[in-house]
Parts: structure tokens; sequence; C-alpha cells
């Protein structure tokens, strides 16, 4: 098979061929498997190439026999390939800004015409719609980090006269004795300090012991007020009394304040 039916394969696929040259392709295509073969290949590709004239067509056959206008050629296919990707990325840029119109989310293109083509999609932020008042959040007091919404159990405040210490304690009954639940403030530091509950029958346990750092807790230089929680086997009607106590380096203690439930 010459090049020129090879070429005139091509041309006819694309739909450039005038009548009469049309009608002796189609002769030729009638006893010639091989150019049946050709055109059957090129089938698939015709859709991508449809916007290609024959103009363009008929100056690639040239470009066989004439160097000079093969570069020429080259350079202009280049050109129309830069031209279509450029109206592929507008394409896809009108498409990102659509979907983003609805879905609250900004587009930019960056770096068109200059080889680096990028659509970025980037998240803007929008106040959400709020039917009605905030809903206001809770306060949170008590022991713990922050301390629960609510506290559990009978609240007792007491105040040391002497040494300024002010504590509110919280008792609950449990399975397993009471629970108790205590903030601290006028805490000077540093110190050692401990939690005991003294019966109602004399006797005592330590129940919590923990250190206080030189600002203390309450204080003018540490504001914050030391929250914290403790467990007793002893019923809560056994408990006569909850003290803190100051520990020193010999291990004797004296009443910081104590609360009576």
């Amino acid at each position: 098979m010459s090049r020129a039916e090879h070429m005139d394969v091509a041309a006819y696929a694309l739909g450039v061929l005038d009548q009469q040259d049309t009608e002796r392709f189609e002769e030729h295509l009638a006893t010639c498997w091989a150019c049946a073969a050709e055109l059957e290949t090129m089938v698939p590709v015709v859709g991508l190439l449809s916007d290609i004239d024959g103009e363009t067509m008929m100056a690639m056959e040239h470009t066989a026999t004439d160097p000079a206008l093969l570069d020429r050629t080259l350079v202009a296919v280049r050109a129309h390939r830069r031209r279509a990707r450029f109206r592929q990325v507008l394409s896809m840029a009108a498409a990102v800004v659509a979907v983003g119109a609805l879905s609250g989310i900004g587009v930019a293109v960056l770096g068109v015409g200059d080889g680096s083509d990028q659509v970025i999609a980037e998240p803007t932020i929008s106040a959400p719609a709020v039917d009605g008042p905030p809903t206001p959040q809770p306060t949170r007091s008590g022991p713990g980090a922050g301390g629960p919404n609510e506290i559990p159990g009978e609240q007792h405040d007491a105040t040391d006269g002497s040494t300024g210490v002010k504590a509110t304690m919280w008792l609950a009954n449990k399975e397993y004795g009471t629970w108790i639940g205590f903030n601290l403030t006028r805490l000077p530091g540093p110190r050692t300090c401990r939690l005991v509950v003294i019966r109602k029958n004399a006797t005592t346990e330590v129940v919590s012991t923990w250190s206080v750092p030189g600002g203390g807790y309450g204080t003018n230089s540490n504001p914050q007020d030391l929250q914290l929680e403790a467990a007793t086997s002893a019923p809560k009607n056994d408990i006569a009394k909850l003290q803190v106590q100051s520990v020193d380096a010999n291990g004797v203690a004296s009443p910081l304040v104590t609360v009576v439930p």
C-alpha cells in the first residue's frame, strides 16, 4: 500500500475528501482489506481530531516532503494544544465556581497561560444559620478539671478565722461510703496538705494529700482555686467533720480549715 493511500484513509475518516475522491476511495476500500483495517483503527480517534480542519490535514501531507513546513506544523500543533488546554482549564474553573457558589467554597485559578495551570479550591468561613438567640453554655464550678455541671451532693462552706483559708465541700452518699468534692481558696504555699475525715466516734481517716506550690491557690499570686475529689468508706451520716490540715517536714499537722456537715 502506498503512503498516498494511507493518507487517503486518514482524509476519508476525517471527511475532508471531495465528492470525486470520496467515491474513488470507497471503490478502492471495497477491494483492499488493508485500507479497511486501517480505517477501522482510525474511527475511535476521529472524535479527538474533529476540530482539525481540512487545510491543516493537507498541510500535514506536505510536511512529508518539506522539513521546514514540518517544523512550522509542529509549532502550530503545539499552539493548538495549548489553546485546547486553556479552554479545558477555563471550563474546569467555571464548573468549580458553579459548585462553590452552592457549597460555600471559594475558587482561585492560578498560573493560567504560564505553563503551570492549577485550579485551587479553598474553603471560606461562613457563619452558620442561627434561629433565635445562641444557646448559653453551662457554667462550670466545683471539683475536678473545670468541675461538673451539677455537683451531686450537699454543699457545705467554711472559712477559718485565723488562717483565712476558705473551703467549699460537697458530700454524697455512695454504695462504697461517701464521695467528697472540695474547693479551696486563700490557701498559701508552699506547703503539704491533707484532708482528714473525723468520724462521730472520734476516729480519723486521711483521704487525700497534695502539695501546694509557692503561689498557693486562690491567692493574689494565683487566683485559680484548688479543686479536688476524695472518698471515704464512712457513711455521710457518720462524718462529724472534715478538716484540711497543713503537714510540716516533721509530719506535724495543724488545721487550716474545718467543715462541719
